[in-house]
């Protein structure tokens, strides 16, 4: 007699790869939804950086002198 199984492990086999299969489809659908969710499935862009922020990481990298980083700061705040 075999029992419930019908097939000793090879049920038991057949049961486990059916489960994975069926995680492995709800696993994609919660990736499909969540990438359709944020903007079409593409990755997101990171927020550009206000420019006084850009002003103060091109000083920062040495791309412009203190003289034109207070310049350009001060014309930035002039303009708000």
């Amino acid at each position: 007699m075999q029992g419930s199984w019908n097939g000793g492990w090879w049920g038991f086999g057949m049961m486990l790869a059916s489960l994975l299969f069926l995680a492995l489809i709800v696993v994609g659908i919660v990736f499909v939804v969540r990438s359709s969710s944020e903007g079409g499935g593409t990755a997101r862009r990171p927020e550009r950086n206000s420019a006084r922020d850009i002003l103060d990481e091109r000083f920062a990298r040495g791309e412009i002198d203190q003289q034109e980083h207070e310049e350009r700061r001060r014309i930035l705040s002039d303009r708000r």
